[in-house]
């Protein structure tokens, strides 16, 4: 189950990046389940710019640690895993990702610190390393541009669809490409990054001003989603600059074309996000919860993560009940000190359901009905405490989360 209007469009190639992938059988298929490709391999020009914001989960998985420490060097190429994190693996778990950096490294030609590995999938199982080390080969000879999709499907594990999309601006009279892919629909409420995401463009810039123009996105979009308020141990987003487009290099916010590029990459990053919360597990509905009037950004955040993960607003929104008391409660408990709740407006949509603190004189049930009977909803909160807003993308709860949840490991 996933929000209709979130479909993959067609993912263009990046010049400078290469994509393969192969089944390698990482969580140990049974015999009733779909055989898919769970290894992929990301391959980049010499030269090429990365940047990478992780979780801040203090049980990292392995590959995040090794990444952390390769960040800032020549790195050529991803290894990705779907169906094991290889988290709270201890040193046994550190050895792998080692490991699998090598295997790549002597496949490709380079160093392995040159090689960034990351993982996805059940916690605290150790990483069959051999079955992964033994499947670079095939994923390497598959390796081409036009491999997003197949690449977007490989990193997959709870999710019932990939998740990428492809953008286009004109640099120097050059044309540059932008090309993300994510993944992710539970255990989503990232710090710094999603469980996973990758975002590629054939522009040409500067390390340095690539990290912050992707941390400053990610905290716009990755940092603003939530599906059940956990954050994973292995949360991870990177972008890469190949230079492929042979435009000028961008090195400094100075530049007149930074605003540009850093936009372009922001959309990218946001359209991944909201696919994400879209394809939350057992979602139905794609919420975003605006709060307005804050007296600071983290007051506004605070209020509307707490909408965002009260059980009791989640399941009123799988049920369509316009149960609008459930919203208020969150907002009083949200620990915004001096809030006088006989100041805050509530909108469901554009139908206004609390004035002043109050059920709003002009709402009726019939109204809020035809609001939460939606697909895509609107929460709007006033505060009447600043100017500060904020806006946090959110799923539903659904029977179906439980049940995938439940049996995630079987």
């Amino acid at each position: 189950m996933a929000v209709a209007g979130f479909e993959i469009p067609a993912l263009l190639p990046v010049k400078g990046c290469q994509l393969g992938a192969t089944f390698a059988d990482i969580k140990g298929v049974k015999p009733a389940k779909v055989v898919r490709d769970d290894v992929v391999v990301l391959r980049f020009a010499p030269g090429s710019s990365v940047a990478g914001v992780f979780t801040k989960n203090a049980f990292c998985a392995a590959p995040v640690t090794l990444c952390r420490e390769y960040l800032g060097g020549a790195v050529e190429a991803f290894v990705i895993n779907a169906g094991n994190a290889n988290a709270c693996t201890g040193d046994q778990g550190l050895s792998h990702a080692k490991q699998t950096c090598q295997a790549a490294a002597d496949i490709a030609g380079v160093k392995p610190h040159q090689i960034m590995p990351f993982s996805t999938g059940v916690i605290g199982e150790p990483l069959p390393v051999s079955r992964l080390t033994t499947a670079l080969p095939k994923a390497w000879e598959t390796l081409s541009e036009d491999n997003w999709l197949r690449a977007a499907r490989g990193i997959m594990t709870t999710d019932t669809r990939p998740k990428g999309v492809s953008k286009t601006l004109i640099i120097d009279g050059k044309t540059v490409t932008i090309t993300g892919i994510s993944k992710g629909a539970g255990m989503i409420k990232p710090n710094m990054a999603t469980m996973l995401g990758y975002v590629v463009t054939d522009a040409t810039i500067a390390q340095p001003l690539l990290q912050s123009i992707l941390s400053r996105a990610a905290d716009k979009s990755f940092n603003r989603i939530t599906v059940d308020g956990d954050t994973s141990t292995n949360d991870s987003c990177m972008l890469v600059a190949t230079g492929g487009s042979g435009c000028a290099e961008i090195a400094s916010e100075d530049d007149a074309n930074y605003p540009v590029i850093a936009q372009a990459i922001t959309e990218v990053l946001m359209q991944l996000a909201h696919a994400i919360v879209a394809d939350a597990e057992g979602a139905t509905k794609f919420v975003a919860i605006n709060v307005q009037q804050g007296e600071t950004s983290k007051e506004s955040l605070r209020v509307a993560y707490a909408v965002a993960h009260s059980p009791l607003v989640k399941t009123a929104l799988f049920a369509c009940d316009p149960n609008w008391g459930r919203i208020v409660a969150a907002i009083g408990y949200a620990g915004v000190q001096g809030l006088d709740a006989s100041k805050v407006n509530v909108f469901l949509g554009d139908v206004q359901i609390v004035a002043n603190g109050a059920r709003a004189a002009s709402y009726t049930e019939e109204a809020g009905q035809k609001v939460m009977d939606q697909d895509r909803i609107t929460i709007t909160i006033e505060l009447a405490r600043g100017s500060a807003e904020e806006t946090v993308w959110t799923s539903d709860f659904s029977h179906e989360y439980v049940t995938i949840n439940a049996e995630y490991r079987s």
